[in-house]
């Protein structure tokens, strides 16, 4: 994946599509120097990068695909592995940075990234169960990326103390094991409930 060609193709859909005026340049630098933020280990531009060619390859689902793809650039904008408030700081960043853009779009997005704290029972709409599902499909990746993933989750909270970090991410991750369906969506249970079931088996094992 040529990530550089990705992210300029990706931005200019999404930001044009949306209706916002300009290019948006200074905002896409902004979020790129984010992502490349050193306290991030998973959380970075290579996860930026998996989650859009995952919503290139899924772009005919969306019914709203600009805001969707700007609510993908936007959803770990803000990333403090210690703080709580990473999805309200990230969707708070959208809407300013969408407030020139027609009525309602920065609000949608900002709600779409909001959805990204996986914390409500079900998405609020089609838009949103995909966007879950993208940010989602790391659990169905291939082993060997699987357990990078894993490695570099540990990375981010290296300040947690080992016995407590593994009974948290055991939570996690069996919360999304006891799920009747981990994706919500046909494509990804298609495409990637087998192995996340698999890898989740594994790790949990």
């Amino acid at each position: 994946m040529n990530a550089a060609a990705l992210f300029e193709r990706s931005w200019r859909r999404a930001w044009h599509g949306a209706g916002a005026p300009g290019d948006g340049a200074d905002v896409q630098r902004a979020l790129l120097t984010a992502w490349a933020e050193p306290q991030r280990h998973y959380h970075t531009l290579q996860h930026l990068g998996e989650c859009l060619a995952a919503f290139e390859d899924a772009l005919a689902l969306a019914e709203r695909p600009a805001e969707v793809e700007l609510a993908l650039w936007f959803h770990d904008a803000v990333y403090d592995p210690r703080a709580h408030d990473n999805e309200a700081l990230s969707a708070a960043w959208a809407r300013r940075a969408l407030a020139d853009a027609p009525t309602g779009a920065g609000e949608r997005v900002a709600a779409l990234v909001l959805a990204t704290a996986h914390t409500a029972a079900a998405p609020a709409s089609a838009d949103a169960a995909l966007l879950l599902d993208i940010d989602l499909s790391i659990l169905g990746a291939p082993a060997p990326r699987f357990a990078e993933y894993e490695h570099q989750v540990r990375a981010e909270y290296a300040f947690v103390p080992d016995d407590v970090f593994r009974a948290r991410r055991r939570v996690i991750l069996q919360s999304f094991a006891a799920r009747p369906l981990i994706y919500r969506t046909a494509r990804f249970q298609r495409s990637h409930e087998a192995a996340a079931r698999a890898n989740l088996a594994r790790v949990l094992a």
